[in-house]
């Protein structure tokens, strides 16, 4: 590990590493619920150490990490594939897609990467109790590396949270708080325990670690493309922290002198969670007004990094667009049936927003594009069915067989 300082991303202060916890003590005043995350901190590394030690004939990623290896948990998170998407492209008029897919970590989505990091620092700290706010992956996650490490994980979700997610944290042995409310409910009642009991506090952004964890995607995608900088990466985007920790991871690269260039990040939100897409398009943060897609995982009303995440898109030449359900139905299917991808509805989002900025030229069928899928489709079974009809049963012979192949065409 290389020493580092945090960096408050709005005054620029810097404090020690066990000087502060989750915001900046200055700008961190101003923040009240219902209103996006002030002071949030950045990792600062000392770059001229890690130029020292960096090996290029052997990489040693770990040096990127905040916290020591030491306290990693028993839990084998990332090394997700990078893969080609030759067919999708073909019908996107794409000649150089892939898809980084974190579908595959071991609880089904990206946040596992956050929740690794974060529990490793309970670790550190002698923290037994984590906490955390979510729609389900990140709670999902958190409460699946508690239970490698014998840690407690108590999670406040949203009552309306999908079945698969609920079923995974109480598997998994986390102490689980539905709210009669909504994400934003569950995220200011997590910090008023934590503030009150004590605990770990994991929420997104809110933690620092949280951004460290999820650019490790970022860092991944990097390695993995031998080394060059894609020209795009869309990413779905509800709080703003996986479209942050992506540009952290080059922004970190780039610091490091190993990444010349930054890719150009593409936000999508759902058009019913669009609070970052209309702060980036006019300038001025309002609320989302009714965030209640069926993109269960990107649906905020008050994204807690919308400051750092409008601020993601405008280093990297970024953009943001805002799809439709339907649009996002439309992806999962296209997604699945051309790449053999089973995304969840939010992590499909990505190929409903590649498609409208394809159309409009904004992405060019020669830019190298990577589509970050988040989350595994199995999260949320009931979502997927609603844009599908089960076949009625046949009786059991053959001729009942050819009859359903003739009416399909085959």
């Amino acid at each position: 590990m290389i020493p580092f300082r945090y960096t408050c991303t709005l005054c620029g202060r810097s404090f020690e590493r066990d000087e502060v916890r989750y915001l900046c003590p200055v700008c961190g005043r101003t923040y009240a619920p219902g209103m996006p995350l002030q002071g949030v901190l950045e990792v600062a590394f000392d770059w001229e150490l890690f130029r020292a030690r960096w090996d290029p004939s052997s990489p040693d990623w770990d040096l990127f990490m905040p916290v020591e290896k030491e306290y990693f948990p028993p839990f084998p998170v990332g090394g997700t594939p990078l893969l080609r998407a030759d067919r999708l492209g073909q019908e996107l008029d794409l000649r150089d897609l892939s898809l980084k897919n974190d579908g595959l970590n071991p609880s089904g989505s990206l946040k596992d990467r956050a929740s690794f990091l974060v529990v490793a620092e309970a670790s550190r700290l002698g923290e037994n109790r984590i906490v955390a706010a979510s729609t389900g992956n990140a709670a999902s996650a958190l409460a699946a590396v508690c239970a490698a490490s014998g840690k407690q994980a108590l999670i406040f979700v949203p009552a309306a949270a999908p079945r698969a997610k609920l079923a995974q944290i109480l598997l998994y042995g986390a102490t689980l708080v539905p709210i009669d409310g909504s994400y934003d409910d569950a995220f200011r009642l997590s910090m008023e325990f934590t503030e009150a009991e004590g605990g770990l506090n994991r929420n997104t952004a809110y933690h620092p670690l949280t951004i460290e964890g999820k650019k490790t995607a970022g860092l991944e995608i990097f390695a993995q493309n031998g080394m060059k900088v894609p020209d795009v990466i869309v990413i779905p985007v509800g709080d703003g922290v996986i479209l942050h920790g992506v540009h952290k991871a080059f922004a970190d690269l780039r610091a490091a002198g190993l990444a010349p260039v930054l890719p150009r990040l593409l936000c999508v939100q759902s058009e019913r969670s669009d609070a970052i897409h209309r702060y980036f398009t006019s300038g001025t943060y309002a609320d989302a007004p009714s965030p209640d897609t069926f993109a269960d995982s990107i649906s905020v009303r008050t994204p807690s990094n919308a400051v750092m995440a409008r601020r993601a898109l405008l280093e990297s030449r970024g953009t943001s667009v805002a799809v439709s359900d339907d649009e996002i139905r439309t992806a999962q299917a296209q997604l699945a049936r051309t790449t053999g991808v089973f995304a969840e509805p939010a992590a499909a989002a990505t190929i409903a927003g590649l498609r409208k900025m394809r159309e409009s030229g904004w992405v060019s069928p020669d830019d190298h594009v990577v589509a970050l899928i988040t989350g595994h489709g199995l999260k949320d079974v009931d979502a997927a069915l609603s844009g599908v009809a089960v076949p009625s049963p046949v009786a059991p012979e053959l001729s009942a067989v050819q009859a359903v192949l003739a009416k399909c065409g085959q």
